[in-house]
């Protein structure tokens, strides 16, 4: 017997994944190091900053043992610059503001280029990158260059919300948060939800839909959607290619066919 699940992974299978990113911390108190399966937890000692692992951090910040940093995109500037370029700009119409760069990949800001690229070590000394969650991008100081263009991570609704209710009086104006976090998620719902047009070309074959800075939340709650509608739209194509088809072999039976030879082979060629 199948288990009544929907298809992909859950919102609360997400929520799970973001935990793992890190966020940086200051310590009230000092506490000792730890060994994790992501690696090794340093001693902690006030006023030094830290690196840790949300679900720690959160931890901590329950225990009253720690302070967290806000990352650099969760500021009312940040958020209120990247939804007016969502919202404004021509450009990012039809698409999403660009999300940070991966490791290994170059961040370009006007005429420099700088390499970003951290590689990692696991016990044995082998050199990996690491993926998301697993990703710099919510720690302090990461992408606060003055040329660089504020970036939404991939777990940026997750992030966003555990701060929010287990650290907000460590947040900027944590009410003006809720309310640019809730706007800008619902301007980038819509977007995908209006590109209906290209869901019909992608089930058509014309194409493919473009998601480059769609957050891990957003593809987990609009999976169902999209996927419904490309089904039903390419049910539609079917059915009606094959209504077209039905009609022609009647028109030939009756006689009163009258296309060409030419139009025949490019029939038979398009089947």
């Amino acid at each position: 017997m199948a288990f009544p699940l929907p298809r992909g992974i859950t919102p609360s299978e997400i929520a799970f994944l973001a935990e793992m990113e890190t966020i940086t911390i200051v310590p009230r108190q000092r506490l000792e190091g730890m060994e994790l399966l992501s690696g090794s937890i340093e001693p902690l000692g006030p006023p030094r900053r830290a690196s840790l692992p949300l679900w720690l951090a959160l931890l901590l910040k329950r225990q009253r043992r720690a302070h967290i940093i806000p990352p650099s995109w969760l500021h009312p500037e940040p958020l209120s610059l990247i939804l007016e370029v969502e919202s404004q700009h021509q450009d990012y119409k039809n698409a999403f503001s660009p999300p940070p760069p991966l490791p290994g990949q170059a961040s370009v800001t006007d005429h420099e280029t700088e390499s970003i690229a951290r590689p990692q070590y696991t016990p044995d000394g082998e050199r990996y990158y690491a993926a998301p969650p697993f990703l710099p991008h919510n720690i302090s100081g990461a992408g606060t260059g003055e040329k660089e263009v504020p970036a939404l991570p991939f777990h940026w609704i997750e992030v966003g919300n555990m701060l929010l209710d287990a650290a907000s009086d460590d947040l900027v104006d944590p009410d003006q948060l809720r309310r640019l976090l809730k706007d800008l998620r619902e301007v980038r719902m819509a977007k995908m939800r209006s590109g209906v047009d290209a869901l019909d070309a992608a089930a058509t074959g014309g194409g493919g839909v473009a998601l480059t800075g769609v957050g891990a939340m957003e593809l987990g709650e609009e999976r169902g959607f999209l996927t419904g509608v490309v089904d039903n739209l390419r049910k539609i194509g079917a059915s009606k290619e094959q209504a077209r088809r039905e009609q022609l072999a009647d028109q030939r039976a009756n006689g009163g066919y009258g296309a060409t030879q030419e139009d025949e082979e490019e029939d038979y060629m398009e089947f």
